[in-house]
């Protein structure tokens, strides 16, 4: 299969899905967000999506969309259906790299996009028909299938056929990464009202 990667891809595994009955533009907000990612950061991304505990920021396609406080006031919302296709593609992205002898834990998202395919006419059913007003034909309610399709691709960072561009992000990923998971362990590590906790006897009633 023709990727859309049009550079150097030498040192990058891919993986796709075509022909997928979903919101292109959904699949293309998701592949947005798990862009330079790590894998394992992606796939934690994504579960939160498909648990609906994490919203998906829509930069466009986003009219008359609820503004959600997770996202600063910014329109957004968690398209669970797309997170967990883009979730297998990126399984089976890892998949193939651990075939090449590759550690795909320690690669990133240095490709991620989705598009529009094919467009499968549909005529509307019996009885919703009606007439026009044109050279007396009658006009036919459509509602068209749109069928997508996810590209991934995984790799270091450090590939030949990245830009300089590309490079950075990763590497802003990197440094952002063990910050990450120092507060996540400050946070475990504090402590909560001790629940074990023996409540107090209390004293016995004078008569």
């Amino acid at each position: 299969m023709a990727y859309s990667f049009n550079r150097d891809k030498s040192g990058i595994v891919f993986s796709s899905a075509k022909d997928i009955n979903a919101s292109f533009k959904d699949l293309g907000a998701v592949c947005r967000e798990i862009r330079y990612k790590n894998t394992n950061r992606a796939i934690q991304i994504l579960d939160s999506v498909i648990n609906e505990m994490r919203p998906i920021l829509y930069v466009k396609n986003n009219k008359y969309m609820g503004s959600r406080h997770e996202l600063g006031g910014k329109k957004g919302r968690s398209p669970a259906k797309c997170a967990k296709i883009v979730k297998k593609v990126l399984v089976n992205a890892m998949a193939n790299a651990e075939s090449k002898g590759e550690e795909p834990q320690s690669m990133y998202i240095v490709h991620a996009c989705a598009n529009k395919t094919t467009i499968v006419p549909r005529t509307a059913p019996k009885g919703v028909l009606r007439l026009g007003h044109s050279m007396g034909r009658g006009s036919i309610r459509r509602t068209d299938l749109e069928l997508a399709k996810v590209e991934l691709g995984i790799g270091y960072g450090q590939e030949t056929g990245l830009s300089e561009k590309m490079k950075n992000m990763v590497k802003r990923e990197e440094r952002a990464a063990p910050k990450a998971k120092q507060v996540q362990h400050n946070n475990a590590g504090k402590k909560g009202p001790k629940a074990s906790a023996k409540p107090k006897e209390s004293e016995p009633v004078k008569k």
